[in-house]
């Protein structure tokens, strides 16, 4: 799906305080390993890859106060929505200090978090890349999750959600053979025993309210 491009965009997300962005004047790669220095504070990191427009970790960063969160994502277009949120939050007297954003590739993790800097991952209706000469961008797939792994503690856990049902199976069987311990699986989570606490993206309120199976696991290492 193509994305409609934001006016300005790229301007607002490089004057958001809140915000860091992956280009050639950033110094984006200078906050490896320094995370906790930058929320200020020793609590645990979580990182949502590939977040869209922010409802889901937003959500997050409200609900867990004694969690830090960064929210992921390479599109201007999106993110600017995202920025927008948090930005009518504080208007509204909802402050986050607990909640960053990042432009950036997921490709380039491990250049910006040191090696067990992050308490966990959430991958929230990936790009599910359907053609199979595409299957290496899947965030699922074997060069991802040994990304994950140069960036994760060692009891950190993925936390993945997709409608795509090709995509979930494509993710079972790369987590599998890639020795991966895989939980809480369910190929319709919204009448499942793990609906509890779930916080749901924009995309999952409409296919939700589609009809549409939601899918979930949990993975470890």
């Amino acid at each position: 799906m193509r994305l409609r491009n934001v006016k300005g965009s790229r301007e607002r997300i490089a004057a958001s305080p809140f915000t860091y962005n992956e280009d050639e004047e950033s110094n984006l790669y200078n906050n490896k390993g320094k995370w906790s220095e930058i929320f200020e504070n020793d609590k645990p990191i979580f990182i949502e890859i590939g977040m869209g427009k922010g409802q889901f970790i937003t959500e997050l960063a409200k609900r867990n106060p004694d969690n830090n969160y960064i929210g992921i994502e390479k599109f201007s277009s999106v993110l600017i929505r995202a920025i927008e949120k948090r930005e009518q939050g504080e208007k509204e007297g909802i402050s986050l200090p607990n909640l960053r954003f990042i432009r950036m590739d997921a490709e380039n993790l491990e250049n910006v978090f040191a090696p067990e800097e992050i308490a966990g991952i959430y991958l929230n209706f990936s790009d599910p890349w359907p053609k199979d000469r595409h299957a290496k961008r899947r965030l699922t797939s074997k060069q991802f999750l040994e990304r994950y792994l140069k960036v994760m503690k060692k009891d950190a856990r993925i936390q993945f959600k997709t409608d795509n049902q090709d995509l979930f199976n494509f993710s079972l069987e790369s987590l599998k053979e890639n020795e991966w311990n895989v939980s809480e699986v369910t190929f319709d989570l919204h009448h499942s025993d793990y609906l509890e606490g779930n916080i749901m993206t924009e995309y999952e309120s409409r296919f939700v309210a589609e009809g549409k199976p939601i899918c979930r696991l949990v993975a470890s290492k």
